[in-house]
């Protein structure tokens, strides 16, 4: 099964990204192995950030948009998130520019597989 590579992006997933090259160019790691842990990277990220109970609402001024090979991409000025979880808790945000990139949860082979049904 193939997993979405976003989370290679952030901070966590750029800074792992660094040490595997360092580690590569060192001759510590072969190049497979490097990528063979970033798909491990990206299967955990993708299915441990699927199972959490955590709420999240935002609020802004839709600046652009836009739709290309079935990737949603939001630009927002102005945003206020509120964060709900549980036992009641609530927290909230605010940042003055939010990126937003959002693809479909199922992957090209999941989502052949459920049309074809």
């Amino acid at each position: 099964m193939a997993y979405y590579e976003l989370y290679r992006r952030s901070t966590l997933g750029m800074t792992l990204t660094d040490a595997l090259d360092e580690m590569v160019t060192n001759g510590e790691l072969t190049p497979s192995i490097a990528m063979k842990v970033l798909a491990q990277f990206d299967k955990c990220m993708n299915e441990a950030l699927s199972s959490v109970k955590t709420k999240t609402t935002f609020k802004g001024n839709l600046d652009t948009y836009r739709f290309c090979d079935n990737v949603w991409t939001f630009v927002l000025d102005d945003v206020t998130f509120t964060v709900t979880g549980p036992g009641g808790y609530k927290d909230a945000a605010h940042v003055d520019k939010l990126k937003i990139v959002a693809c479909d949860g199922k992957t090209g082979d999941q989502a052949g597989a459920a049309s074809k049904k």
